[in-house]
C-alpha cells in the first residue's frame, strides 16, 4: 500500500517488480493526483486499487475494500513534483497564483486563511515551528502590516513580502528565502505533522510479519517523527519492529544532479516483526 501515491512514479515500479500476481493499493487526498496515477497505472489495471483519502484513514480504507493485511507500506510525504509545478495549486513561491496550498480541495482551511486571519505571535510561531525559519518574527510582522493594506492573495506577493522582511544577505542564500514559510504554511493547512505519527503507526498495525515500511521525509521535522516512531516500536518489552537503516538513505550525487529537489530525501526502513504490537 502507498498512502501517497501521487502520480504514479514509485506504484509503476513496485507493479513491474512485484509482477504477475502483486496488488498494489494507491491512496491519495489529492483527486488530481489520483486521476493521473489512474492514467499512468492502465496497464496495471487488474492489480490497482486506488482509493481518495488522507493517510490517516490508512485502516478505514483497507477494511473498506476487504484487505486485513499488506505486505509493504509506504510513505512519500510533502508536496510532489506536479503540485510544486502548477501554480493553480499555490504550493510554489516561484510562479504566481492563488495562496491556496490545499493537498484536498475539499478542505476548507488554505494558506491565504491563515495568512490573512492569524493574529500575528501566532503566525510568527507556526512560522518557527513548522518552518524552522529564524526570521519567523519579522517576516509575520512585515505581514501583518501588508495585509493591513489589503489581503494577501497570491504567491508571487507574499514571496516579495517575505523577501522584503529579511536581512539582504538572506535574500541570496543557498535555498530561496521563502522557502521555510512557504513549507510552513503547507504543513499547517494539511495538518502533515499532526496526522504522520498516528498513520505510521496504523501502518505497522496492518503489516504482516516481515512486511516492510518505507517512509521518504524531505525535511527534518518529517524525519524526526519517522525516527523516533521507529526507534519507540522496536524497543520494549514487546517490539514490533526492527529497523532496517540505522542511517536513512540519501539520493546519490548523480541524482541529486538529474533531480535537484531529492538532495533533501530521506528514506528510512523497517520491518514487522511477527510479535509485538503497534499501538
Amino acid at each position: 500500500m502507498d498512502c501517497t501515491v501521487g502520480y504514479g512514479g514509485h506504484a509503476a515500479l513496485i507493479l513491474e517488480r512485484s509482477a504477475p500476481d502483486g496488488v498494489f493499493i494507491g491512496m491519495d487526498q489529492d483527486e488530481a493526483a489520483l486521476r493521473a496515477a489512474g492514467e499512468r497505472l492502465r496497464p496495471y489495471a487488474g492489480r490497482v486499487r486506488l482509493v481518495r483519502g488522507n493517510f490517516q484513514e490508512l485502516k478505514q480504507q483497507l477494511c473498506s475494500i476487504g484487505v486485513a493485511e499488506v505486505d509493504g507500506v509506504m510513505f512519500d510525504l510533502g508536496v510532489s513534483s506536479a503540485q510544486l509545478d502548477e501554480p493553480t495549486r499555490g504550493f510554489s513561491f516561484l510562479t504566481d497564483g492563488p495562496l491556496d496550498m490545499r493537498m484536498d480541495q475539499r478542505a476548507a482551511l488554505t494558506a491565504a486563511s491563515l495568512v490573512n486571519d492569524l493574529p500575528e505571535q501566532e503566525l510568527a510561531d507556526l512560522i518557527y515551528r513548522y518552518g524552522e525559519e529564524r526570521y519567523s518574527r519579522r517576516i509575520a510582522r512585515a505581514i501583518v502590516r501588508a495585509r493591513a493594506i489589503h489581503p494577501l492573495a497570491r504567491t508571487l506577493e507574499l514571496a516579495s513580502v517575505v523577501r522584503g522582511s529579511v536581512p539582504p544577505p538572506y535574500r541570496h542564500g543557498r535555498i530561496h528565502c521563502a522557502t521555510r514559510t512557504f513549507q510552513a504554511l503547507r504543513i499547517a493547512v494539511n495538518r502533515e505533522l499532526d496526522l504522520l505519527e498516528g498513520a505510521l503507526r496504523d501502518a505497522v498495525g496492518v503489516l504482516a510479519p516481515g512486511g516492510r515500511l518505507c517512509v521518504i521525509s524531505f525535511h527534518s521535522l518529517e524525519d524526526r517523527i519517522a525516527k523516533q516512531t521507529f526507534r519507540a516500536l522496536s524497543r520494549g518489552e514487546a517490539p514490533c519492529l526492527s529497523v532496517l537503516t540505522k542511517r536513512p538513505f540519501v539520493a546519490s550525487e548523480a541524482e541529486r544532479a538529474n533531480n535537484p529537489r531529492a538532495r533533501s530525501a530521506k528514506l528510512r526502513v523497517a520491518e514487522r516483526l511477527s510479535v509485538g504490537r503497534a499501538a
